[in-house]
């Protein structure tokens, strides 16, 4: 595939004493889910691996990057200071070493009951002290208060981003409610890998359906080292353009991303649109194994811009809740 999105980046001289507006004007790509701080989670495990995966980034074209390791009680005991000091040993390393990448700090938050407390307090931490904050649910249970849960965030004035929904187990049984999610203003960033396939057909059919839909607003990679799951941004957007366009593409690596890390409100950022007509159809799906779940295929193209079902009562509920982020914070 020829270059599909004209390349910006500047080598190490110009980003040398480059602020953080000045980098963000000429940013190649943004990554806001990246598990590169040594030792922390089950991402990189030491120092070497960190400055590998951050070579692999810049090479492959990512100039802002976040560190989102997880917090998830009871498993990893990350907290805001330790995750903020550790990314500026690791930024002082990236700079001792010529590596042109700029940290931002982030956390891969799992669902906890006093999380808007937790963000408020600095316990845990959203992408770049931004509004924007990174969820990710259990992955093979929807948890019982999914819609409750991420509607009370957004009335608190926060966005949140539904990490990976893609690669969920329950996702083709509630996939409904992610949609009703969406309409609501909660944002979803699905895996870079996952449109190549590298975690199965049934992720990559749901990254791409909802490509499709338009409900995805972020391409991220969540490496975790540089071999089992490396940093992979630049190919996850081609894909991407060959799917959505050139200009969608960008916008899920560097408009949207650019405007979280700046703290924009979504107003002030394109959406994603969904595919119509023979757009979507050129597109078509992978083959996925879903003779286990209870997926909705049929009609799908008739309420991709409508969104029937047992939550209908989102419909009022989701301007309202759009007001209250553009308005706060």
């Amino acid at each position: 595939m020829t270059m599909l999105i004209a390349e910006t980046c500047r080598g190490p001289a110009a980003v040398e004493n480059s602020n953080m507006s000045d980098l963000l004007s000429r940013a190649c790509m943004i990554d806001l889910h990246c598990h590169i701080l040594p030792g922390i989670d089950d991402g990189a495990v030491d120092l070497g691996v960190s400055l590998d995966m951050a070579r692999a980034s810049v090479a492959d074209g990512v100039s802002v990057l976040a560190c989102t390791p997880h917090i998830l009680p009871g498993l990893y005991h990350n907290a805001g200071p330790q995750i903020i000091s550790a990314i500026q040993q690791l930024q002082d390393a990236l700079e001792k070493n010529d590596i042109p990448l700029r940290l931002v700090a982030g956390a891969d938050v799992h669902m906890v009951p006093d999380l808007v407390e937790g963000l408020r307090s600095g316990r845990l931490l959203s992408l770049a002290g931004s509004r924007y904050v990174l969820i990710e649910p259990p992955h093979h249970t929807a948890p019982p208060q999914l819609e409750s849960f991420f509607f009370s965030m957004l009335v608190e004035g926060f966005v949140p981003v539904l990490t990976h929904p893609e690669r969920l187990k329950w996702l083709p049984h509630r996939y409904e409610s992610i949609r009703q999610l969406v309409r609501a203003g909660v944002w979803m960033q699905i895996t870079s890998g996952s449109l190549a396939g590298a975690f199965g057909r049934n992720a990559q059919y749901w990254a791409h359906r909802m490509l499709d839909e338009g409900c995805v607003h972020l391409l991220a990679t969540d490496a975790h080292d540089t071999q089992r799951r490396p940093p992979d941004l630049r190919r996850g957007r081609d894909l991407a353009a060959a799917r959505v366009g050139i200009e969608e593409a960008e916008h899920l690596v560097v408009t949207r991303p650019r405007g979280v890390v700046e703290n924009e409100i979504p107003a002030n950022l394109p959406m994603p649109v969904a595919l119509t007509g023979s757009a979507r159809l050129r597109g078509g799906y992978v083959e996925a194994d879903l003779s286990d779940t209870d997926i909705e295929t049929k009609g799908s193209a008739e309420r991709a811009n409508g969104f029937p079902g047992r939550h209908t009562y989102v419909r009022g509920l989701a301007d309202r809740l759009r007001h209250l982020v553009g308005s706060s914070r």
